[in-house]
């Protein structure tokens, strides 16, 4: 079997890890991969949004599966293309993709399908936006419509925080085309969790929850960024808030997009706000794995990629509705200098040979060979630790950061932080 994987980033290093993990006889291919993959797949030089040059090495490469990572090549139509040719690939199309690279369709979606989410409005017209965000409550958010690469919300304490931010959007073009129109909604208080499903469109297999850390500093302090980490499981994800998830989010939107004439196939990321009452409200959907969350996920669910598979080939049957974890898994985040505004490039890189098996690090944003890395993005490794609790999977992860070294690297300290808190509390 001949397997590609879309995309370059730590995710996609992931992706290879577990499709080599699961399906151990495949011959696997990224593109365009990373250092990281190219210990695991022959990478090829293409870059995930050439859809063309995809389809094309696919034909030749002969590939039985491809599995798309980013959210870019989704929204340009390699699903689609790839389907067209024949060929069998896990992820949605174009159309159904976007619930995430259009945050006003996704609002539409859930208005429509009775999904709780936060009160918003969506605008194109500056004035329009600020004469709305001078009547508003404080405080709320404002966020780039289209993909923005995880760094489009901005969560605004003051409405003049948030007729700049629309400025910046609408106006001087902060964020190009992503930002050309915005969604203003409600700020929603509570704690975040982000829930994975796999879905043919009717059924769903849904994966061990996760929590994402946005902020780029310890105390979940400082800038937004696309993530400084992530662990699984949560134990506020409880059976019967799944089933609530299930029931109020999964069921209803993939009902939705099935009378919008554009089923849903792939994995759908429910990114949440869970509310003092416990009311599961929804912030996004994205249409892929979610980095770094797939960094912690795949490691503690083995034979996930099978599933991957099974989708992609038609005639899928979830093996369970609700996947539990196997260990505990915390991701930390080795971010360059001046991440997330302006990161710094060309650090050497050194990784010790010796972190351990309960150790996994996946490359993100590197360049060069095993022998010679170098920084070449902003979020550079994904460090996840391994354990049967998550004090001490966060205890593994920090230990190994201490030791991969590069100029100017950053961190945060304290992932899991709420897990371990509760932990300590039981």
């Amino acid at each position: 079997m001949k397997i590609l994987v879309v995309g370059g980033g730590g995710r996609e290093h992931a992706l290879c890890w577990a499709l080599h993990r699961d399906i151990p006889g495949a011959t696997l291919y990224a593109a365009p991969g990373n250092p990281g993959t190219a210990a695991l797949a022959e990478n090829l030089s293409i870059p995930a949004t050439d859809v063309a040059r995809i389809v094309s090495a696919v034909e030749h490469q002969r590939i039985d599966l491809t599995v798309v990572g980013p959210e870019a090549p989704l929204a340009a139509g390699l699903v689609d293309a790839l389907r067209v040719h024949g060929r069998h690939v896990f992820g949605p199309t174009r159309s159904a993709a976007e619930l995430e690279w259009s945050k006003a369709f996704a609002k539409d979606v859930m208005e429509t399908a009775g999904v709780p989410t936060a009160q918003s409005e969506t605008f194109a017209r500056l004035d329009q936006a600020l004469a709305y965000i001078d009547r508003h409550a404080e405080p709320l958010v404002v966020k780039a419509s289209g993909l923005a690469a995880g760094k489009g919300v901005i969560v605004c304490g003051t409405r003049a925080e948030a007729q700049q931010a629309a400025r910046a959007m609408l106006a001087d073009g902060a964020f190009g085309k992503a930002g050309e129109e915005i969604v203003v909604e409600d700020f929603l208080a509570g704690e975040e969790l982000s829930v994975l499903a796999l879905t043919d469109g009717t059924r769903t297999m849904i994966l061990p929850p996760a929590q994402d850390h946005k902020r780029l500093l310890d105390g979940d302090s400082g800038p937004n960024t696309g993530g400084m980490g992530a662990y699984c499981p949560v134990s506020v994800a409880t059976d019967a808030l799944i089933a609530r998830v299930r029931r109020q989010v999964f069921e209803p939107v993939l009902n939705e997009m099935e009378e919008r004439g554009t089923p849903y196939h792939g994995v759908l990321y429910a990114g949440l706000m869970l509310a003092p009452d416990g009311t599961p409200n929804i912030l996004e959907f994205n249409c892929r794995f979610g980095d770094p969350e797939t960094q912690a996920i795949l490691p503690v669910v083995p034979g996930i990629m099978r599933e991957v598979a099974g989708i992609a080939a038609g005639g899928w049957t979830p093996p369970t509705p609700v996947l539990a974890a196997e260990r505990a898994a915390v991701t930390t985040v080795l971010a360059a200098r001046g991440y997330p505004d302006h990161p710094a490039q060309g650090a050497e890189i050194r990784i010790p040979t010796d972190l351990g098996p309960d150790v996994l690090v996946f490359h993100a944003g590197t360049a060069g060979t095993a022998g010679a890395l170098r920084v070449s993005g902003g979020r550079v490794l994904a460090v996840t630790g391994l354990a049967q609790s998550v004090g001490q999977a966060a205890e593994r992860s920090r230990a190994a950061c201490a030791r991969i070294t590069f100029e100017g690297r950053q961190y945060r300290q304290d992932i899991g932080w709420r897990e371990i808190a509760r932990a300590g509390a039981a």
